[in-house]
């Protein structure tokens, strides 16, 4: 494939949204609790949970193999930033909705029809993928605009 690292790079956001995606549909699940959805919410909770795995493998698999070239070129233009905060951040704060995509199928296997306080975590653990999936997507297009304006400069 002539283009594959430019279909990685765009893999693994694309199944990031997907996976956050599913977190909202299995948190609006939550909200209407009850035995007519309990099968459509777990699977909402699994598929985000599978996606959010893919995602990982994916982006892990740009990181070790495509990225060096990207941060060498970020740390040199105007915004280094984008490597030194966001992608640093970035690479440790995505373990935590990692775990918590991984959890989220768990809690909804659990009694959530017969206990407020297991909906209620489920619903906090199906927010929590959500924001912090979302904080994962703007931090991703920071780092993308620091390279984009790393090639800028160098060609100016």
């Amino acid at each position: 494939m002539p283009y594959s690292s430019e279909f990685i790079l765009l893999l693994h956001p694309a199944l990031g949204v997907l996976a956050i995606m599913a977190s909202i549909w299995t948190f609006v699940e939550l909200l209407n609790a009850k035995s007519q959805n309990l099968v459509r919410m777990r699977l909402a909770s699994v598929t985000s949970a599978i996606l959010m795995w893919a995602t990982y493998i994916v982006a892990g698999y740009w990181y070790v193999t495509l990225y060096a070239a990207d941060k060498a070129l970020i740390k040199a233009g105007p915004w280094p930033l984008a490597h030194g905060l966001f992608m640093e951040t970035k690479e440790h704060v995505f373990f935590m909705v990692l775990l918590l995509a991984t959890l989220l199928p768990i809690a909804t296997f659990s009694d959530v029809l017969g206990r407020r306080g297991v909906r209620h975590l489920a619903m906090w653990i199906a927010a929590l993928v959500v924001l912090t999936g979302l904080a994962m997507e703007g931090s991703g297009a920071i780092i993308s605009m620091g390279a984009k304006l790393a090639l800028l400069a160098k060609t100016a």
